[in-house]
């Protein structure tokens, strides 16, 4: 008995996971080549309008605003007349188009009028910019295409309206100051797929991000090590937009990345400060001890020794163990331990640790949500590397082409697998839960990705073979566009520029 898929479903799926493929082998190359200096074309879905002197023209910084649910569609409607242009030109919206998103896809604006809108496809596929009233704006690979569009009071949705575009996160609005924010159809992220379809409004005043340092540590020295691990309830930028009430080891998510070696004794000094709401613990997966004795919690105001021997080498998980221990985890009391063999690691040019785990947003400035946490088919807002979405898009990571470079990859959960791949390399070694591929082996495997389920480590090791950006992902391509995606720069970054 032979099955298939029907048509109906077969070809939107293809046609998705194809897009999906492309945009992250060739979304990011074009991202930092200087926009094209080019005469600007129009090409209109209607007759065009007749156009009215503009003003000189100024960048409007994009703002994050909410997307809420509205009743029509970001979509143009059947046979849509643009609106007439009156007026003088308000400012210039400056829109990229990357494979395949908008950077940004939100804007806010001060008053309803005329506005430029300039589309810079940085991609290498034909994009467009389709606005609810029908107005369009066509750019091919490397074009700068400008257009004028009329925004009403209660703000305009736009799209773009290629096949599986629109589907693929390709959606956006210019919202007005003062009126309710305009849906953008989808959330649609800037960074290569859909975002999440998440209950929780972004707040455009939000703090930005802080940037995680990815450079992995070096072991510490001696034999005998003292560490201070302090809790820290405290407020945390998780997204743009998004900042939630989180639980840390050491005032970070992930908690600092410990690394010693084979042999050491470990001596953890937990503290729970007073100004603390809840009872903390910790669970050092590198360690051989009764739970019911240095895992067990403390109190605000108290703590204690946890100490141990360190076994075994591996990449190893930290977390707090107090119940409900899901949501300890899952609002960012997790870390990395490294326990090297006792003679060491290889010396090789860079060493990064990555943390993958999913924010399960709850409302502004509160703790994760436990029941999304709990849910028995998870679907986190945001999936990221050590603890904030995207940070290494718009901060790629620097190194050296042909350098060797080893990462140290923990998925930290709580509930959903990690593929682990850089987009463009090959992991020549690989070391899984203490089971080893080699550069050496007979017959010259190599590792396109390593598949972790929550609470499982690696070291990867690979060089880059010439200039460029390489993606850093989970091959779980649906959660790319929740925050899985970062880069690595080697060496110019482009491939034309060595």
């Amino acid at each position: 008995m032979k099955f298939r898929l029907s048509p109906v479903i077969g070809i939107p799926l293809s046609i998705l996971l194809f897009l999906s493929a492309c945009a992250l082998f060739s979304q990011v190359y074009t991202w930092l080549v200087p926009e094209p200096k080019k005469a600007a074309v129009v090409r209109p879905t209607a007759a065009p309008a007749t156009a009215a002197p503009a003003a000189p023209a100024k960048t409007v910084a994009p703002v994050a605003v909410a997307a809420i649910p509205v009743s029509n569609p970001a979509a143009p409607p059947a046979q849509a007349t643009p609106s007439k242009l009156e007026g003088p030109v308000i400012e210039t919206l400056e829109l990229k188009g990357v494979d395949i998103g908008y950077s940004p896809n939100n804007f806010l604006v001060e008053k309803a009028g005329r506005y430029k809108i300039r589309l810079i496809n940085k991609g290498t596929i034909i994009h467009d910019v389709t606005f609810a009233d029908g107005t369009q704006i066509i750019a091919k690979a490397g074009e700068t295409v400008e257009g004028d569009v009329m925004v009403p009071p209660n703000g305009l949705a736009f799209i773009c309206s290629l096949p599986g575009h629109k589907e693929a996160g390709m959606v956006g609005a210019i919202s007005v100051k003062g009126s309710a924010a305009v849906a953008n159809a989808a959330g649609g992220s800037d960074h290569g797929g859909p975002a999440p379809s998440t209950d929780i409004l972004p707040d455009p005043g939000a703090a930005a991000p802080v940037l995680f340092n990815p450079a992995a540590p070096k072991a510490l020295p001696g034999t005998v090590h003292d560490i201070d691990l302090v809790v820290k309830e405290m407020p945390m930028t998780v997204a743009n937009g998004f900042v939630q009430a989180v639980w840390t080891f050491g005032g970070t998510v992930p908690g600092p990345v410990i690394r010693v070696k084979v042999g050491d004794t470990v001596r953890i000094h937990l503290k729970n400060p007073k100004d603390s709401k809840l009872p903390h613990s910790v669970d050092f997966h590198s360690s051989m001890v009764a739970w019911n004795d240095e895992m067990t919690s403390i109190n605000p105001g108290e703590e204690k020794l946890y100490e141990y021997k360190a076994e075994f080498a591996g990449v190893w998980m930290y977390h707090c163990g107090t119940a409900p221990a899901l949501h300890h985890i899952a609002n960012g009391m997790y870390g990395m331990m490294i326990v090297e063999p006792k003679e060491g690691l290889p010396p090789v040019d860079k060493e990064f640790a990555f943390v993958q785990s999913e924010w399960y947003l709850g409302p502004q400035n509160e703790p994760s949500s436990l029941s999304k946490a709990a849910a028995g088919a998870p679907s986190p807002d945001y999936v990221v590397f050590n603890g904030v979405a995207n940070q290494y898009v718009d901060n790629p990571i620097e190194i050296g082409v042909n350098k060797r470079v080893r990462a140290f990859v923990l998925n930290a959960g709580p509930n959903i697998d990690s593929s682990f791949h850089i987009v463009g390399t090959i992991f020549d070694t690989v070391i899984k839960e203490g089971v080893s591929l080699t550069p050496d082996n007979k017959g010259r495997w190599g590792s396109q990705a390593v598949d972790l389920s929550p609470a499982q480590g690696a070291i990867v090791e690979f060089s880059m073979a010439e200039d460029g950006l390489y993606p850093i992902v989970t091959h779980a391509f649906n959660f790319v566009g929740r925050g899985a995606l970062g880069l690595f720069k080697a060496g110019t970054g482009d491939p034309k520029k060595k």
